[in-house]
């Protein structure tokens, strides 16, 4: 991530380096990583006989973060969420990755959010919450979900969805494109960021790490996590446009400007094709992703 303490905070989150909670540390590390979030994994990377120690390493990575560093997100325990929000709440805390998201879990965090806030002196719903969908019961609450309080963006966790659902997923994982494509229409319907996509799982295979990024960002993706460093620079890349395709967006929004100075609404782009509102729409987000990933004057890269 790139820029001041402050444009990392609004710049578009692409990568999410997951860091066991357990592991002292290991957060100083994973921020050298090039990641824009680290997501302090209460849930599944640590053992149940290690989940207090695991809070207690979480509640002192938050208390002493740096304010120049990569956001912190926390990625609580569905069974214990009481016991980990109580933990996390703190000023660093940018957003609750919620895992086995369905609406009445998403309620009971966004209450205990509120709570911890008011007690803690925090600004008032400021901390955000991620919907991590994993469940058939959350795909079927899907639109309540994405409208849930605090809820600002969702995510996919395709190997417990796959589990619960019987789906036997192959190499392109074609069997889950339904339903890449119901999040991410709930996430535009519900005015959310677009939606993170799931980890590649192994770990030494950058070809696959590559194609399968690719897909998701056509798909509708534009973030996705990551379970080691290694990940993070392929991710960062794919997730954003690449130069020509910013280049060639810029051209299009200046030569909307001229036609729209001479009232004129649709015209030809420079390869021959339609230029129409939804194009000049698409174009605007290219541009934004791009400008917000540009350093401010003096900020080291």
């Amino acid at each position: 991530m790139t820029g001041t303490a402050s444009s990392r905070h609004s710049a578009p989150v692409r990568s999410l380096l997951y860091v066991p909670g357990d592991r002292e540390g290991w957060v100083a590390k994973a921020s050298r990583s090039g990641a824009d979030a680290i997501v302090i994994d209460l849930e599944d990377a640590v053992a149940r006989s290690r989940k207090q120690e695991a809070r207690d390493i979480a509640r002192a990575e938050l208390r002493s973060a740096d304010p120049a560093g990569p956001q912190l997100w926390v990625r609580v325990d569905a069974e214990a969420v009481d016991q980990d929000l109580e933990a996390v709440t703190w000023s660093a805390l940018h957003t609750v990755l919620v895992p086995k998201a369905e609406p009445a879990l998403l309620r009971t965090v966004d209450e205990r959010l509120s709570a911890l806030e008011a007690e803690r002196g925090l600004p008032s719903g400021g901390i955000g919450i991620a919907a991590l969908l994993e469940t058939a019961v959350g795909l079927e609450e899907l639109t309540t979900v994405a409208r849930s309080p605090r809820v600002r963006r969702l995510a996919l966790g395709e190997a417990d969805l796959a589990a619960e659902l019987g789906l036997v997923p192959g190499p392109e994982r074609e069997e889950l494109a339904p339903i890449r494509s119901r999040v991410v229409v709930a996430s535009a319907a519900a005015g959310l960021e677009r939606p993170i996509g799931p980890v590649h799982t192994v770990v030494d295979d950058a070809a696959g790490l590559l194609r399968t990024c690719r897909q998701q960002y056509r798909q509708g993706f534009r973030g996705r996590t990551a379970i080691h460093p290694s990940q993070v620079i392929v991710i960062n890349a794919e997730y954003l446009p690449a130069p020509e395709e910013v280049a060639s967006a810029r051209r299009l929004l200046a030569s909307f400007d001229r036609a729209e100075a001479a009232g004129v609404s649709a015209f030809s782009g420079e390869d021959g094709s339609l230029v129409d509102p939804a194009t000049i729409r698409r174009a605007r987000e290219i541009v934004a992703a791009a400008d917000l990933d540009t350093p401010e004057p003096g900020a080291p890269r």
